[in-house]
């Protein structure tokens, strides 16, 4: 079994060294909560006991080995990153609050990490429009 050596960030990704001498590297599009971080807060890691997660206990966030073996890369030429996009003042948080949705989940539907289900896109559109009703309405 990979167990995890070390672990650095350059140049918006995070990287991955095993125990073997393999690296992995993956954008931090792909873990939001560290993309929005401080250098200091991420740089303040424990690499669990068994090697195989890293905990940011300043951050409550945790990554598995394995999300180092994902491949996909940013892709922001999706309806939701083009919505969000072509509106930079939207709060991501708030948007996701009101669709009862992490923060986390939003934010790779927006870098295409993920892909919403149509019923997803279809809530986060519908959130969006209420706020643009609610916005008219004052």
């Amino acid at each position: 079994m990979k167990t995890i050596k070390d672990i650095w960030f350059s140049n918006e990704r995070i990287f991955l060294r095993t125990t073997d001498g393999n690296e992995y590297s993956r954008p931090l599009e792909a873990f939001p909560i560290l993309k929005d971080a401080s250098d200091a807060d991420r740089n303040n890691f424990k690499i669990g006991r068994f090697g195989d997660d890293v905990r940011w206990e300043s951050l409550d966030e945790d990554i598995h080995i394995d999300s180092f073996f994902e491949t996909k890369e940013p892709d922001t030429n999706n309806e939701i990153g083009e919505i969000f996009s072509r509106f930079p003042q939207l709060n991501v948080s708030e948007i996701a609050r009101r669709i009862g949705i992490n923060k986390s989940l939003l934010a790779k539907y927006i870098y295409g990490i993920k892909t919403p289900s149509e019923e997803r896109k279809n809530q986060i559109k519908a959130a969006l429009h209420a706020l643009g009703q609610e916005l008219v309405a004052i």
